[in-house]
């Protein structure tokens, strides 16, 4: 495998992007300010857990498409069913029998929701949740968990964060947040917005697993005040198990919603819940009506293909479990050399073993967005692209097993910078920057 020594055309095409792309990138977490100045790279291409740059460098991938390419890229079962639908028509004026093949295979899948609406983007259903949530219980406020980094493009949302200009305040005092794990503090929101919540909006686990007991609680909760339980599987769904977090923690919530790998790269996301809440959004009958999710593009054929498809891979070739290996080997190897080099403390895995990030710590064992740099950075001349360790089905162990020697070598350098007490020999340029900041 070649290691970036060029990166002349991606420096070039970096420019080009900002120069008609607001920040570069159509997607901010994608932007360049998320990788070192000197080695960011804009992709050609790939094909299973690889990509390469237009400078021809080759790289393992993690977290591929933002985790949505958990089967890997141009998989080629998926790509057989999209090519099949579009050479018969992606959109028309009516349902085509594909939407109702592909909610049908969803539901068998999903098998604690009784309907099931599609739409592109997570944003599009989490939003619809919220719509649905407010209707059917007349409340306008939406309880957001704190410690989850991200729900929704839309107002309700986005104005919550530190990039809420455009975002009138009055509607982002109408949400309100918890903490994750915390029933006590819940129950006191709750209380002190009685008969004003709406719902209580999460995932079900991220980082960590859920204390025993947690998501029971909220279940319960929810329940006592009149409020509804919406668990936001856009990551959780399918890397947990094809029928979501909320199958492996046994709680079943009134609304999810899926994104993410449902389409292994095709835009497609899913509303699913109790019938007599989405049926709010028949717009047949009498009574409180919702405009749920009406899309122009929410049904294209080829898009419901390659859901079909990624399920139908999934229940037939055991792929949460084999996330779940390859993260396991992937976690254990990584641990192993940041011990021996002696940065274990600084150099931190968290997360799923098929939903893995890691976590860069200074000196003083506080997050550092230098350490971050230097440390994606010795990882992108090793030949590996890894903004979190979110493994794809794709993976060799050959693979994992090139990846812990190269993070092996960048825990060698992370232990120079720490002995050095400074990182920006080792950096490339500026830090790299988080999305939601102030400045």
């Amino acid at each position: 495998m070649s290691t970036p020594s060029r990166s002349c055309g991606s420096r070039q095409a970096n420019q080009r992007l900002h120069a008609v792309v607001p920040g570069g990138a159509h997607t901010y977490a994608k932007g360049d300010e998320q990788y070192p100045e000197d080695i960011a790279p804009v992709i050609s291409r790939g094909y299973g857990a690889h990509v390469w740059d237009v400078d021809g460098n080759e790289y393992i991938e993690y977290g591929s498409g933002l985790r949505s390419v958990s089967l890997g890229h141009a998989h080629p079962r998926v790509l057989s069913a999209v090519r099949h639908e579009i050479g018969r028509g992606t959109n028309f004026v009516r349902p085509s029998v594909i939407e109702v093949a592909t909610a049908e295979r969803f539901l068998d899948t999903v098998s604690t929701a009784e309907m099931v609406k599609f739409a592109k983007n997570g944003s599009d259903v989490t939003t619809a949740a919220v719509r649905l949530a407010r209707a059917a219980t007349g409340r306008p406020l939406v309880a957001i968990c704190t410690d989850h980094p991200f729900f929704s493009t839309d107002d309700w949302f986005i104005g919550t964060t530190p990039l809420s200009g455009g975002v009138p305040g009055v509607v982002a005092d109408l949400t309100v947040g918890f903490a994750y794990g915390n029933l006590a503090e819940t129950e006191q929101l709750l209380r002190r917005h009685d008969g004003q919540i709406a719902c209580l909006i999460l995932e079900a686990a991220t980082h960590s697993e859920p204390p025993v007991g947690y998501l029971a609680g909220l279940r319960e909760l929810a329940d006592r005040y009149g409020c509804l339980l919406v668990f936001d599987e856009i990551i959780t769904g399918f890397r947990w198990s094809e029928s979501g977090a909320q199958a492996i923690y046994g709680v079943v919530p009134d609304l999810s919603t899926f994104g993410k790998a449902l389409g292994n790269g095709f835009a497609v996301s899913a509303l699913a819940g109790r019938r007599e809440l989405m049926e709010l959004g028949r717009l047949r009958d009498h009574g409180q009506q919702v405009f749920l999710l009406s899309t122009t593009h929410g049904a294209e054929t080829h898009a419901l293909a390659a859901a079909t498809a990624v399920m139908a891979t999934y229940s037939e070739e055991g792929i949460a479990a084999r996330l779940h290996a390859l993260g396991t080997r992937l976690s254990d190897g990584v641990r192993q050399v940041a011990a021996g080099v002696g940065v274990q403390d600084h150099v931190v895995l968290r997360g799923h073993p098929s939903n893995l990030v890691f976590a860069t710590l200074d000196g003083n064992c506080q997050a550092s967005q230098s350490y971050r740099t230097l440390f994606l950075r010795q990882l992108l001349i090793g030949g590996v692209l890894a903004p979190s360790f979110a493994v794809s089905s794709a993976l060799t162990e050959a693979d994992i097993d090139k990846t812990i020697e190269v993070v092996e070598q960048a825990c060698v350098v992370y232990r120079e910078a720490l002995d050095a007490g400074d990182p920006s020999p080792w950096m490339g340029g500026r830090p790299v920057r988080p999305v939601f900041r102030r400045c």
